[in-house]
């Protein structure tokens, strides 16, 4: 049923009415002699006169007026012309994100109580975009690791170095097969704490797996600043003090019986302490027999700081045979490296240890020079790690019987005084 709507103009006040609903309007002659129209606006409970100068536009908003509190929307019917027009641009402006106006306003209130200024909004709206991961690059953790690889061959670091990243990122992205921005804090550090391994093997993981995300981080595949592998607990070898070294009768049993071609290498990490990695990349050029040093580039060191380590009597005598020699000190790869050292160790009867070579220089040069600082200067490491490590492993005399262990020395003999530590 329709509802009736009437208004009456015959005379003042004049009246709009829609069912039982009834506006008035009002007459007024002001002092100049113009007249103003009052519409009587009862939706707020309480009377209020909203003044206009034409009547057209009274008798318009009386009508408005009274279809509104008729069908019960009293608040729409207090809404003001003014305020209809901010209305209809609010509509307007939302038009094309397709929300309601009513979601919008709830969606701003909810913001604006969080952020406590709603002039804060755009900016918090550009720091969220900025750092969410769904507008970074998706790159899966396999094509990163594929990309880290390339790049560090190309680069020209060195076989075994490339080799070390390739197995232990193989590892990690088998366990991960999702985009790089994805991995929490919490979801490597499980990885880690799962992995059946030494700790010194652990720290090595988390260390390669630190340099894939400090790679994909510089290359914009994960968020800046918000590096995963940061928060993860770092992890130290528990060493407890021991370091393994050889003896000098075990250093004279390997390199009577190491092959020609893997004496050098024998000798040079036993009278100079030069890392494994560092002598993969040494070249004979490198090797200074005349002016009494062996230098260590700083594109081939460790630290990628350029040393100097002496070459004794007893190393120079060892690399004699091999003065002319050019190229690569070690031209045959791991897997030559490997199959020698077992077949020197065989013979010798000596067992291979891990790294006790070099920590056999550090221990034997500190007794005999009595110098952290020194062997810092030569092992391309800190004098508080010189210290830590090696101090008073062995004595002076066994030093001595050390760097006296010479090509001429029978196998599985060497000279020392009863007290030695051997």
């Amino acid at each position: 049923m329709k509802r009736q709507m009437k208004a009456t103009k015959e005379a003042w006040p004049r009246s709009v009415q829609v069912g039982g609903t009834v506006v008035k309007v009002y007459r007024r002659q002001r002092c100049d002699g113009a007249f103003s129209f009052e519409v009587a606006d009862y939706s707020t409970g309480r009377r209020k006169l909203r003044s206009f100068s034409d009547s057209d536009k009274a008798m318009s908003e009386a009508i408005r007026l009274a279809r509104l509190m008729a069908s019960g929307d009293s608040v729409a019917a207090r809404i003001t012309g003014r305020e209809a027009a901010s209305f209809g641009r609010a509509v307007e402006l939302l038009r094309e994100s397709g929300d309601p106006v009513e979601l919008a306003c709830a969606r701003y209130a909810a913001a604006v109580k969080m952020l406590g200024d709603g002039g804060r909004l755009e900016q918090a709206v550009k720091f969220f975009l900025d750092r969410n991961p769904e507008n970074l690059p998706r790159k899966s953790v396999g094509e990163v690791v594929a990309e880290l690889v390339a790049i560090k061959e190309a680069r020209g670091k060195s076989a075994r170095y490339v080799k070390d990243l390739r197995t232990r990122l193989a590892k990690f992205a088998a366990a991960f097969h999702v985009d790089m921005a994805t991995i929490t804090t919490a979801q490597i550090q499980t990885w880690l704490d799962n992995q059946k391994a030494a700790p010194q093997t652990l720290a090595n993981h988390r260390r390669v797996v630190g340099t894939l995300f400090n790679f994909a981080e510089a290359r914009g595949y994960i968020l800046k600043g918000q590096n995963p592998i940061d928060g993860t607990e770092a992890i130290r070898a528990r060493n407890g003090g021991a370091v393994t070294i050889y003896t000098p009768n075990e250093l004279a049993r390997l390199l009577n019986a190491a092959k020609p071609d893997f004496v050098p290498i024998l000798a040079l990490s036993a009278f100079t302490g030069i890392r494994s990695a560092e002598l993969d990349r040494l070249d004979w050029s490198d090797v200074d027999m005349a002016g009494g040093f062996v230098t260590v580039a700083a594109d081939r060191a460790k630290t990628k700081a350029r040393r100097l380590v002496p070459i004794c009597d007893a190393l120079r005598e060892w690399l004699a045979p091999y003065a002319h020699k050019t190229g690569p000190v070690w031209p045959r790869g791991e897997i030559g490296l490997r199959r020698d050292r077992a077949a020197c160790t065989k013979t010798a009867g000596v067992e291979w240890k891990q790294n006790a070579l070099r920590h056999s220089f550090c221990s034997y040069r500190l007794a005999q020079v009595q110098d952290a600082g020194k062997v810092a200067l030569e092992a391309g490491n800190s004098p508080a790690i010189i210290f830590a490590h090696y101090r008073e492993l062995v004595r002076p005399d066994a030093a001595a019987a050390w760097f006296n262990v010479r090509p001429q020395a029978p196998a599985n003999v060497v000279t020392m005084p009863t007290a030695a530590n051997a």
